[in-house]
């Protein structure tokens, strides 16, 4: 199966979708349609946290051949390519044809219902499942650069407004051996920086054994404590790879401990960047989000993490109009974000999801209450940043440079990501893949404008393998 380049010249177009918030499902419904017109013919199988959630009401969409849930993400291609309905049967599990809905629509060429006219899903209980199976993913824009290795999955909170651990499962983390060895493949096929990732991060390892000790004691079926943390990992990644950058994504507040925050301020081949889940400034929004921090807790741990690394670049979420939101609530929320070095936010506005405590809490804020809590803070962080990126205007950045060159006004520039999370627009055709420093003249329309300093090579460049390079 070759990929295809376009959407329009693929047989078999897969959508991978979110449910986070009602906007999340609207766009994988607009993107649907959008693929179904633009090539009728192809086969359009819908995963991700949408189709575990709603697969009937997936199953039910116009042109939507194949549902496959997060449950059986992993046997995806192997369930696409089957021919014929018979083939659709796979491993342990089985199409749950009591999820699909008759179809209703009149048939198409490209609407296949199944011969008893349901559109075939493979759901299963997400709960079930106790091991992390996980492959890199290659975001299309930085492919070539910045793979992003899912290491945990699912999650035990249970914040009152969220519905992922209900499509996720279980906190699942992927042994660190098996990390290892991905870091190392991705090293040997030329990457120069690797993402980890993970639904919360943070908890990675607290759901595996403790390995056996060295007299030969049986392996521990309690929690482990400090062996499998986040902060071992990543130093047994530092140890046993020769990575050159590795980028943590999101981490939830309680799990920024004093050593994270002193290892990643102190390795130079760790990303100097933070994105810390914020949600309210509001002691009682907190509460009833059901989070477990505080708005002092939180408070302390930026301040720490701004102190050890003065140039970090600090990420947030922050939702708006959750039930009961008040405007003091919302000040609250206000002043934190006015007072935080934050380099820049995700806003959301609160949405009900089905089957969470939140879609059932009385006072559901105004929609164009929260439409313009969410406006005022939008353009405070947009100042925020900007504020950040004019700072280092005249100072010498390092930044990896992507596969995308692009020309302006001044002629050509290479797109790059600087160590702290910033857009670069590198002047001149640069080759990608490459570490450089590079020397910050300007801020244009929310970018960094720079020259690349040869001599200043922080690594020789790296060529991908051909199967890399071809992802």
């Amino acid at each position: 199966m070759i990929r295809a380049s376009t959407t329009a010249q693929a047989s078999i177009v897969v959508l991978n979708t979110c449910t986070v918030t009602s906007g999340a499902d609207q766009d994988a419904r607009a993107a649907i349609r959008r693929v179904r017109r633009q090539n009728p013919n192809a086969r359009i199988v819908v995963t991700g946290c949408y189709a575990q959630r709603a697969p009937q009401e997936v199953a039910a969409l116009p042109g939507v051949d194949l549902v496959i849930g997060n449950s059986h993400k992993h046997q995806l291609a192997q369930i696409a390519l089957a021919a014929r309905r018979e083939e659709w049967s796979v491993g342990p599990f089985v199409p749950l044809d009591a999820l699909t809905l008759p179809y209703q629509s009149p048939i198409v060429d490209n609407e296949r219902p199944t011969a008893n006219g349901q559109r075939p899903v493979f759901v299963s209980d997400i709960f079930a499942h106790t091991e992390l199976l996980a492959a890199p993913v290659f975001d299309a824009a930085n492919e070539r650069t910045r793979p992003n290795l899912k290491i945990q999955d699912g999650c035990d909170n249970r914040c009152s407004f969220c519905v992922i651990p209900y499509v996720r499962g279980q906190s699942r983390s992927l042994e660190m051996q098996r990390i290892i060895r991905e870091v190392n493949t991705l090293v040997d096929a030329g990457y120069r920086e690797v993402v980890i990732s993970g639904i919360n991060l943070g908890r990675w390892g607290r759901d595996l054994l403790q390995p056996p000790s060295q007299a030969g004691e049986a392996v521990s079926q309690r929690p482990t404590t400090n062996d499998q943390r986040l902060v071992s990992l990543i130093r047994a990644i530092l140890a046993e790879t020769t990575l050159e950058k590795l980028r943590i994504s999101s981490v939830e507040p309680m799990d920024w401990s004093d050593d994270l925050i002193s290892l990643v301020a102190s390795s130079p081949r760790i990303a100097k960047h933070a994105h810390v889940p914020m949600q309210s400034g509001s002691d009682a929004e907190l509460r009833r989000m059901h989070r477990k921090y505080r708005p002092w807790h939180y408070r302390e741990k930026i301040e720490k993490i701004r102190a050890a690394m003065p140039d970090v670049a600090i990420g947030a979420d922050v939702m708006v109009g959750f039930p009961g939101e008040t405007d003091a609530e919302f000040e609250a929320t206000l002043r934190m974000v006015e007072d935080l070095p934050f380099t820049y936010l995700h806003v959301f506005t609160y949405s009900p999801r089905p089957g969470t405590p939140a879609a059932e809490m009385k006072n559901q804020v105004p929609v164009h209450v929260a439409r313009e809590r969410n406006r005022i803070l939008r353009e405070l962080a947009a100042e925020k940043k900007l504020t950040f990126m004019r700072s280092f205007i005249g100072k010498t950045v390092e930044a990896i440079t992507l596969n995308v060159v692009g020309r302006d006004a001044e002629g050509d520039f290479t797109e790059a990501l600087t160590d702290n999370y910033l857009k670069l627009h590198l002047r001149g055709a640069n080759q990608p893949n490459r570490w450089v420093k590079a020397s910050i003249t300007d801020v244009v329309s929310g970018t960094l404008a720079g020259d690349p300093s040869d001599a200043l090579t922080v690594f020789e460049p790296r060529s991908l393998t051909p199967a890399a390079a071809a992802r």
